[in-house]
């Protein structure tokens, strides 16, 4: 589960209450989704051959950073296979009776989607292995001596899992997925294009600079990428003629203190506190943490993926780093007598 300081963020890629909107804007099938190509044509492949065979597809597992589209890739393969989808979470499930009480309602062909599925407990994925492998379940009736085991068939069904930490996830459980994804950050061009479809879904007048503008600013991040247009779309509605255009986005996304990469105030705060206090690094995540008082756990899966993708970060064994690319975006003089091995210019 994402912390709630990201969940709190504009550009965070945490889940947020406003965010069922989108819900509305999610693809129905394959063919209308966008980006992740080598991820569609595979699927696409899976889905075609289970149809050909008449059989429920394969174990699926999705993982890469939140945001990207896992909870909809599910739902797309529910609706290209015509199967009903039953949607949980790791931390809901706390018993393995209750796990034993979804797999038991499922039918032949129905999809279990299970979200953030590296949270769950032992006890429950001991229940599940057999479930996903064998399709049968294993009671225990009875305490003591007197307990006995039943085994129970259960219809073919699918699992489709998703996480935002594989690390984390039991290998038992992760080999048990026939066909696991990496889910990328989305290209510029794959983002305007989600944008410019989501503006007519919400019928909202935007000229092709300011999907441009908007999706410069989304961090590769689908959910992120729409999030920006509600809030540009309530900005032009309320201070300009209801058109999105460059500088309706521009004049909203300042007001949000974020700026053209997308980076907001708590980027900005990690790479000024890199520079200005430890000299440029490198320096531990521990001391970044109690710097800006945020959990360091935080700092790595939250806010540092899109730091490191943009060249702001690097990562070192000696800690983190920041850049040449980062003290030119922040206005800040790079000091010019420091190389690394590669011959890179860094602070050390």
């Amino acid at each position: 589960m994402m912390p709630d300081d990201n969940n709190n963020r504009l550009v965070g890629g945490g889940k947020k209450r406003n965010d069922r909107e989108n819900i509305a804007l999610r693809p129905k099938r394959l063919h209308d989704m966008v980006g992740q190509d080598r991820v569609r044509e595979t699927l696409s492949i899976i889905i075609d051959a289970a149809k050909g065979r008449d059989e429920p597809i394969d174990h699926v597992l999705f993982y890469g950073p939140p945001g990207l589209g896992k909870t909809s890739l599910a739902y797309v393969i529910a609706n290209e296979v015509e199967a009903n989808i039953r949607i949980t979470a790791g931390p809901s499930i706390e018993r393995a009776g209750d796990l034993a009480a979804i797999l038991t309602h499922l039918k032949k062909g129905d999809i279990l989607f299970i979200d953030e599925v590296h949270r769950l407990g032992k006890a429950v994925e001991e229940i599940l292995y057999p479930a996903m492998e064998d399709f049968v379940l294993d009671i225990v009736i009875g305490k003591g001596p007197a307990a006995k085991t039943v085994r129970l068939n259960l219809p073919r069904f699918t699992v489709i899992g998703a996480t935002t930490r594989l690390a984390l996830l039991a290998g038992p459980l992760r080999d048990r997925f026939g066909a696991r994804f990496r889910l990328d950050f989305y290209e510029q061009d794959a983002m305007e294009k989600i944008l410019v479809r989501a503006a007519g879904l919400l019928n909202v007048e935007m000229s092709p600079e300011g999907a441009t503008e908007i999706a410069r600013r989304a961090r590769g991040t689908p959910r992120v990428g729409l999030r920006l247009l509600r809030r540009v779309r309530d900005y032009a509605e309320a201070r300009a003629d209801g058109i999105i255009t460059p500088t309706v986005t521009e004049d909203a996304l300042k007001l949000m203190e974020i700026d053209h990469l997308g980076l907001d105030e708590i980027d900005r705060r990690i790479l000024r506190t890199i520079i200005e206090k430890f000299g440029g690094g490198p320096v531990g995540l521990d001391t970044i943490g109690a710097s800006i008082s945020e959990d360091s756990s935080t700092i790595m899966d939250v806010y540092e993926p899109y730091l490191i993708q943009l060249g702001f970060i690097d990562r070192t064994p000696r800690g983190r780093i920041c850049t040449i690319h980062a003290y030119e975006h922040l206005n800040i003089d790079y000091p010019e007598n420091n190389n690394d091995s590669s011959g890179q210019k860094r602070l050390l």
